[in-house]
């Protein structure tokens, strides 16, 4: 048995706590200052908690870092500071960039992590990619898991690379299907772009409406990785302006946080209503 701190159990970081838990390892969390959602996924998931962040780490062996984008360097300090020896597994969708900030502060015993797929079930649809010189060690802690988890051999910041290359296109496909709808809101040929996309790309309309619900809920957290992939295209002098563009969308969308129920069209309308420039 392991014991893993998990900072934070938000829906993904609760799922994966309960993973560990489920194949008999000892997950602790900090409910100070967390919210009712936050306690009512910790204890659902059968986590432990920890009286500060200090007590968790003279126990936890690993500690395991999900948690928004714009915070993870923040995370990564706040236990580097309490000078924590063990493995830190930073699993954010972050530029790799931003991630050797983070590496930096632990040295060998950074790992680089990313997640891909929906909240883990029992059929290994949730894959989590590592690098590191101890990605075999986190990787072993999941062995019997209901997550698939591959360690990738090119390089240490491989895993931060591939989330941000893979996002790029998958979101930014999302996004650049709901700009274009707006687009053609905006100039009033919406029933024209359905009835050629119908004919030219069939599956692109209903991807659309479909989306809508999800980017309503996630947008807030959309946002800061497209900032992370505009890092990541400049970085390696490829242009950025598109997934900056994407972040401000995002930006503008993240009011639908917390909706209970989110359309396609509203989207829209926020879209088209707000004063970009």
């Amino acid at each position: 048995m392991t014991t893993v701190l998990l900072l934070y159990p938000g829906e993904m970081g609760a799922s994966l706590g309960k993973s560990l838990v489920e194949i008999g390892h000892r997950v602790l969390w900090l409910p100070a200052g967390r919210s009712q959602a936050t306690r009512d996924r910790a204890e659902a998931a059968n986590l432990n908690t920890a009286d500060s962040l200090d007590h968790a780490l003279e126990q936890a062996e690993v500690v395991l870092s999900v948690c928004p984008p714009q915070i993870a360097h923040e995370v990564g300090k706040s236990v580097s500071l309490r000078k924590f020896g063990g493995i830190y597994c930073d699993s954010n969708p972050i530029a790799p960039s931003t991630a050797q900030t983070i590496q930096e502060l632990f040295g060998g015993n950074y790992v680089d992590g990313v997640i891909f797929g929906p909240r883990p079930a029992h059929d290994l649809a949730t894959r989590l990619y590592l690098s590191g010189p101890r990605a075999t060690e986190v990787r072993e802690l999941f062995y019997e898991s209901n997550l698939s988890v591959r360690v990738l051999d090119a390089g240490n910041l491989a895993a931060s690379a591939l989330k941000m290359c893979d996002a790029a296109y998958f979101k930014g496909t999302m996004a650049l299907l709901l700009a274009s709808r707006a687009l053609a809101t905006a100039n009033g040929v919406t029933e024209e772009l359905e009835f050629e996309w119908n004919l030219s790309q069939p599956d692109a309309w209903s991807a659309s409406d479909s989306d809508g619900p999800r980017i309503g809920r996630k947008a807030w957290r959309f946002a800061p990785e497209m900032r992370e992939i505009a890092k990541t295209f400049r970085d390696a002098n490829l242009p950025a302006d598109t997934h900056t563009g994407i972040a401000k969308m995002f930006e503008v969308l993240s009011s639908f946080k917390g909706a209970p129920s989110v359309q396609t069209r509203e989207l829209i309308e926020a879209l088209l209503t707000e004063k970009f420039d």
